[in-house]
């Protein structure tokens, strides 16, 4: 945006104009300062201008421009999708009191039954929608699948079948949220469709502390999180790798957080795209869409933002890679194991 398009905000303006008066007490003060040095003017009057200069951007700082800051970030948050959780959210939204009322009023509404109603009548409508398409495609692959059979191409039928389960499980199952073990079962199904290309070059490894097995299997997370990451790891790591390739999937449990990293032995990523990568998924759901989405990394930054979305931006993932040896993804999520902490944690589920 250009400095005048940016004038015409009267945000900027105020922080124009704050950078102008302590550009002129910046400049009072050495004058004076000058002038009592020469002794033309007594040294309080240069002391005083000085105090001025300095305390005049601490307190613009302080008062003004990061209460402003706080009040658009909630701003953000809120049109982002988020909903003020808490009555100090609410009240980091001080710019003016009509805007503050204005939001109170918005909130009051996306919180109404009847708003929630509505919301959940159009989920159910789309879930629903959603399921005629599908038919077709099952009812598809199933006769592939008698045909092989018959011709006695057991491999195309087996690879039918699995083709099925994965679009069943992508299309048909509508929650935000299932157990680790649904979604370790679609990614044993994809890798079962990746052997019949790779074979025996490409091997898929789980692994997690037997004793937090039920725990780890239990634990909730988002739809379509680890295979979207699995399928990236092949593309772009193993794929490209001369000989054999292994993948990892490993869960690691702490107090209230489950840490899940899947890894690659493949070609890794240099420096500067390891470092764009990980820039676009600190970015918030609404900057990617609107900067990133035609520049690739989708899959990695949609499951990011999921994450985002239904647990809060404390979670989320973060890459690590090594160029010849490999990358590895690390996935930060709440541990919610029942209904109810779903329900109290989550902001979609």
């Amino acid at each position: 945006m250009k400095f005048k398009e940016k004038l015409k905000y009267i945000s900027n303006r105020a922080l124009v104009l704050g950078t102008v008066i302590f550009g002129v007490f910046i400049i009072l003060a050495v004058i004076q300062l000058l002038l009592a040095y020469k002794g033309e003017t007594p040294w309080w009057m240069a002391i005083i201008i000085t105090i001025f200069a300095i305390l005049f951007p601490i307190v613009f700082w302080l008062w003004i421009h990061r209460p402003y800051m706080r009040c658009e970030k909630m701003t953000n948050r809120f049109l982002d999708g988020y909903i003020f959780s808490e009555k100090e959210d609410m009240e980091l939204l001080n710019l003016t009191p009509s805007i503050q009322k204005q939001m109170k009023m918005v909130d009051r509404i996306v919180r109404s039954p009847q708003y929630m109603d509505l919301n959940k009548r159009q989920a159910q409508y789309l879930a629903l929608q959603n399921q005629i398409n599908p038919h077709f495609l099952y009812n598809t692959l199933e006769s592939i699948r008698g045909e092989a059979i018959i011709a006695g191409l057991d491999s195309v039928a087996d690879m039918t079948e699995a083709l099925a389960r994965f679009f069943r499980y992508t299309i048909t199952k509508v929650e935000n949220l299932v157990s680790v073990e649904e979604e370790l079962d679609n990614c044993e199904t994809y890798f079962g469709i990746q052997k019949y290309r790779f074979g025996d070059r490409l091997q898929l490894h789980i692994d997690y502390d037997i004793a937090e097995y039920e725990k780890i299997m239990n634990c909730r997370i988002p739809k379509l999180t680890l295979q979207p990451i699995l399928e990236n790891s092949i593309i772009h790591g193993v794929e490209l790798k001369v000989g054999g390739g292994n993948l990892y999937i490993r869960f690691q449990c702490t107090k209230d957080r489950l840490l899940i990293r899947i890894s690659d032995d493949g070609v890794g990523m240099d420096e500067m795209t390891l470092a764009k990568l990980n820039q676009k998924l600190g970015k918030s759901t609404k900057a990617f869409h609107d900067n990133e989405e035609k520049q690739g990394g989708i899959a990695l930054v949609n499951v990011n933002n999921r994450i985002h979305l239904i647990f809060g931006d404390e979670y989320g993932m973060h890459v690590y890679s090594v160029p010849g040896e490999g990358t590895d993804v690390e996935i930060t999520i709440p541990i919610l194991t029942d209904d109810r902490q779903v329900k109290n944690r989550s902001v979609l589920a």
